[in-house]
């Protein structure tokens, strides 16, 4: 029996992870953890997230996973070198392919980041971006507000423009030269064609706009090669499990693009 791909989230914002990945590895067969009764992350404390990420890893290592992606901004900033330390599979932030992304598609290299308190509070993208290349500028910004907006399905919506217009203005008045934004949070794809909207009125030119869901399942692509890759031919089965069942059902087709054949409830 071939390994499933082991993913995992604070709550439904991963499965933008799992959307990337069943269209570009429609066999692969994976098993999402949404943590959906500790949700938030993003505005928890560093070691509380690790905690908390660490628990999901040991629940999909115990499925035998064979990579693990950790489809989560926040716990990949605060408790990527732990849980990649506990691991004998390969592990997969979102920090590190979203910030390599960025710099591949930028010209000036002024980079701005959108992400959750915790994310932008941890510095990460900096340290990463900067790693790089550190001539590189790059500016930050929280957008709590995003997060709500994707789960009501609001993400293109006048209210969404007005808020990304409140959090974006900031950002081009103190650095006229960014080029590249990073979506540093995975509900934030479901707002992406507003920033890119928002973004480009308030530079007056075509501004990138990086995915870091769509980043890891680049990387990903390094570790699903033969012998690794499910040569199956039928379709991969996705069990998703959630720690609280509350509005998954309804929420889940939003940011999968499908609706969810399984749903099981465990406790971590």
């Amino acid at each position: 029996m071939t390994q499933a791909i082991g993913v995992f989230d604070s709550g439904v914002g991963g499965l933008t992870v799992v959307r990337e990945l069943r269209q570009r590895f429609p066999r692969e067969e994976i098993h999402y953890l949404g943590d959906t009764a500790r949700v938030p992350y993003g505005t928890k404390s560093p070691r509380t997230v690790e905690r908390y990420a660490l628990t999901c890893q040991e629940f999909l290592l115990a499925k035998q996973v064979k990579l693990v992606m950790v489809a989560c901004n926040t716990a990949s900033a605060n408790a990527l070198p732990a849980l990649q330390k506990r691991a004998e599979v390969p592990v997969i932030g979102a920090v590190h392919p979203g910030a390599l992304a960025a710099l591949e598609a930028s010209e000036t290299r002024h980079i701005a980041v959108l992400g959750t308190l915790g994310t932008v509070r941890s510095g990460a993208y900096e340290a990463a971006i900067r790693e790089r290349d550190p001539s590189a500028k790059v500016v930050t910004r929280a957008c709590p507000l995003f997060v709500p907006l994707a789960e009501e399905g609001w993400g293109t919506t006048d209210i969404a423009e007005l808020t990304a217009r409140r959090y974006l203005s900031e950002l081009f008045e103190a650095d006229h030269k960014i080029d590249t934004i990073v979506l540093g949070c995975t509900h934030y794809p479901l707002l992406r064609e507003v920033v890119a909207k928002v973004s480009e009125e308030l530079c007056s030119s075509p501004v990138r706009i990086v995915d870091s869901a769509a980043a890891m399942v680049s990387q990903a692509a390094e570790y699903l090669n033969a012998p690794t890759a499910n040569s199956e031919a039928a379709k991969g089965a996705l069990h998703c499990f959630v720690t609280d069942a509350s509005r998954m059902e309804e929420l889940a087709p939003r940011f999968l693009g499908e609706t969810l054949d399984s749903l099981e409830l465990v406790d971590l």
